[in-house]
């Protein structure tokens, strides 16, 4: 039942790192949840960042400090002039947490081998009436195109302002969901329509990973080398239809 399942939540512990790094007592456990959802909140909602492709927000803390990392497309619009984008951002989770805040961006640079990314231009597409079949075709050449092993993508709702809510999904390549050592990727959006919402799941299939090791990507079958003995002999006529001297019946 790998397809009820999160793909990512599934494989954190085996290839894939957790997105909040810390460790609290039972005691502040709730509390530190909280804050989390609130930073990340705080991030996705900022006024001005509508456009800013954030994919993922990483957080670790520290006795007295919280790292704050942001995946991100567009880094220019985070930083903004002079790094005034980041002070700011900066500023408002200090006060947020009462602690001292480090913001760091890491970017992305193939947006279209990030599910979360893909789901998101999928969603802003059919927000701008384009159909949603177009959306998941464009989407589906872009990443194959990149290199990934496979990518399915799936929307549900009304779709095209129809009465009645159905699900429609397409596909291209393979998605082992049941492969722990597959290096897939989920992500998940809700466009807003005038009809309600559209929801959005992507589904990215970047290769293997093997425990100590890096991705491994799928490779071409080697030429298979030929064996010693009758089967080279073979090839000059041998066989089912003639001798080894290439005579034949």
């Amino acid at each position: 039942m790998g397809h009820k399942i999160n793909p990512i939540g599934f494989r954190i512990g085996v290839n894939r790192d957790a997105d909040s790094k810390w460790y609290a007592d039972k005691k502040n456990l709730p509390r530190l949840i909280r804050e989390d959802y609130d930073i990340r909140l705080a991030v996705k909602k900022r006024k001005g960042w509508d456009n800013a492709a954030i994919a993922k927000v990483e957080i670790e803390r520290q006795a007295n400090q919280v790292t704050v990392t942001l995946h991100t497309a567009k880094p220019g619009i985070i930083i903004g002039r002079g790094g005034k984008g980041i002070e700011d951002l900066k500023a408002d989770l200090e006060t947020l947490t009462k602690k001292v805040v480090r913001i760091n961006v890491q970017e992305i640079r193939h947006l279209e081998t990030n599910a979360q990314l893909v789901a998101e231009s999928i969603g802003q597409q059919i927000e701008k009436r384009i159909g949603h079949k177009r959306a998941m075709r464009q989407a589906i050449t872009r990443a194959m195109k990149i290199g990934v092993r496979g990518i399915r993508c799936a929307c549900a709702g009304r779709l095209g302002g129809a009465e009645m809510a159905r699900r429609e999904q397409d596909r291209q390549g393979k998605i082992p969901l049941h492969t722990l050592r597959a290096d897939i990727d989920y992500g998940t959006h809700e466009a807003l329509t005038q009809y309600g919402r559209i929801g959005i799941k992507v589904w990215i299939y970047k290769g293997d990973i093997l425990p100590g090791a890096r991705r491994v990507v799928e490779a071409p079958a080697a030429p298979r080398q030929e064996r010693s003995g009758d089967r080279r002999d073979r090839r000059d006529g041998g066989g089912r239809d003639g001798g080894r001297d290439g005579g034949g019946r």
